[in-house]
């Protein structure tokens, strides 16, 4: 099956002799869109009243909010007669891109639920043709258990990050509440830490521990990282099944949603942060999972891979100044992968359900005291340089597969928002390519934190996986509050 999708990327790559071409390809968005690594994010977007007939506010939308954004929304990825990638924008037919599937009518919710994960399914797992701009915006006018409607925006990787592409989701939206006012988004204190170099070496030179502490972490870190992208491997797991090609296989999607007020009474009953509790019930509920999948796989070596933005902002730019001359982060690809290893335990029911966030806390704190994910981004770009953005891409496409799982998050507005007068339910999101058996996304929206999954479908059990991710939540929130609630 990899055969056959790698010959079809081939075939789908387009050469160009002497085009005019608009801007030169970044070296990460090489890496996302080539032969060994292909990754789109797909973002869900619930409604909460259904759509009428007309739907012609979405085209209108796309035509004069969406497109302007950012000029790669209208351009494919071409190779000119230097070898060099480009983006050409080109004319684009909005019917090739906004697509509305029909359904059945007077069916049951049941019915619907099912229709809805299986084209969920195709979508995540589907490759975007290389000929055409790469996004789609799909119109699913059904209703479903949790929404009214849904629609689910599917962008390729190479096309900007997620700090990007959410700004450019959230642009076509308005405040419910007064569509004159702004969105209003969280610190982006809450989240992964950002890598901002100038701020980390003004402090460091006041201090010489903080110093050795940042050079040793740097080396042990890089060194880890350069070991599990290379020689090391996570062992064969419930979570993961090590299948080759499994970037093509399948997904099962899923999601849990939890009140961020709760996680934040949670977290300053122990003295964490949002990322500690959130990310240690994760860790928890995978454990929980492979404990119940085989019991010996408790102790097996697992590694998750968090994405972290290495943008030095505080805030949250606007497209507009994303894609200013002048702009601070400009709009693209700006992440690292941070290995963190999945919290042991002899036995999930024993253990103090808090050591798991106490333990995320102490490894993602070391991982902020270190310059290793920096170091490894510069170890990619000497690889690009020297051997070529593929081998680099197989580099990364190397170290995903090795791990275990993915971890990625976004930070949504806080208010209620809307699109032409139909208010958001609910926003949760997915990553599709990603050679392994699991990956896991969180974004917070009007006061609630949605944790998605997409699992191998046939391999994990997708319903057993999310219980055991409720069941971690509400031990650890037990284990931190008693009875306050």
């Amino acid at each position: 099956m990899a055969t056959m999708l790698e010959n079809k990327q081939k075939q789908d790559h387009l050469m160009f002799e002497g085009v005019v071409v608009d801007e030169p390809v970044s070296p990460a968005s090489q890496y996302l869109n080539s032969l060994a690594l292909s990754i789109c994010i797909v973002a869900v977007v619930e409604f909460e009243i259904p759509f009428e007939n007309d739907l012609q506010f979405i085209f209108a939308m796309v035509n004069d909010v969406f497109l302007p954004i950012n000029p790669r929304f209208s351009s494919v990825m071409v190779t000119d007669e230097n070898g060099v990638k480009q983006w050409k924008k080109v004319e684009l037919r909005l019917e090739d891109h906004v697509k509305v599937p029909t359904y059945t009518a007077g069916a049951s919710l049941e019915f619907y639920d099912a229709c809805f994960r299986e084209y969920l399914t195709e979508i995540t797992t589907g490759q975007l043709p290389q000929s055409r701009p790469m996004w789609e915006i799909h119109i699913l006018t059904y209703p479903t258990s949790s929404a009214a409607g849904n629609v689910i925006f599917k962008i390729h990787h190479s096309l900007g990050d997620g700090y990007s592409l959410m700004g450019a989701l959230f642009t076509c939206f308005k405040r419910l509440d007064n569509p004159s006012l702004p969105l209003t988004l969280p610190s982006l204190g809450l989240e992964f830490p950002t890598n901002n170099h100038e701020d980390k070496m003004h402090r460091i030179v006041k201090n010489v521990s903080n110093m050795l502490s940042l050079f040793f972490n740097t080396v042990s870190n890089f060194t880890e990282s350069l070991l599990k992208s290379t020689v090391l491997e996570d062992d064969p797991t419930p979570i993961r099944s090590g299948n080759e090609g499994v970037e093509f296989l399948p997904l099962d999607i899923s999601n849990v949603t939890f009140s961020l007020d709760h996680v934040k009474q949670i977290k300053t009953a122990i003295g964490a942060t949002l990322n500690d509790v959130i990310v240690g019930t994760l860790f928890y509920g995978v454990r929980m999972y492979m404990e119940s999948a085989m019991k010996v796989s408790s102790k097996a070596n697992s590694t998750a891979l968090v994405l972290l933005s290495t943008r030095a902002i505080k805030r949250y730019q606007t497209c507009e100044e994303m894609v200013s001359r002048d702009s601070k982060s400009h709009w693209g690809n700006q992440f690292a992968f941070l290995h963190v290893p999945i919290t042991k335990a002899n036995d999930v029911d024993a253990v103090d359900p808090l050591q798991f966030v106490y333990d995320a806390r102490e490894i993602i704190k070391k991982r902020k005291s270190s310059f290793g994910f920096f170091v490894t981004g510069k170890l990619i770009d000497m690889i690009r340089r020297f051997r070529g953005s593929e081998v680099a891409s197989q580099y990364i496409h190397r170290t995903l597969r090795k791990a275990s799982m993915t971890v990625t998050n976004m930070i949504g507005p806080i208010e209620k928002i809307a699109l032409a007068n139909y208010p958001c339910k609910g926003i949760y999101f997915m990553m599709g390519g990603s050679p392994q058996s699991i990956s896991i996304t969180m974004v917070s929206y009007n006061g609630k934190i949605r944790l998605a999954v997409g699992a191998e479908k046939s391999y994990i059990n997708i319903q057993v996986f999310m219980s055991c991710i409720e069941n971690a939540f509400e031990r650890i929130s037990k284990a931190a509050l008693g009875d306050q609630l």
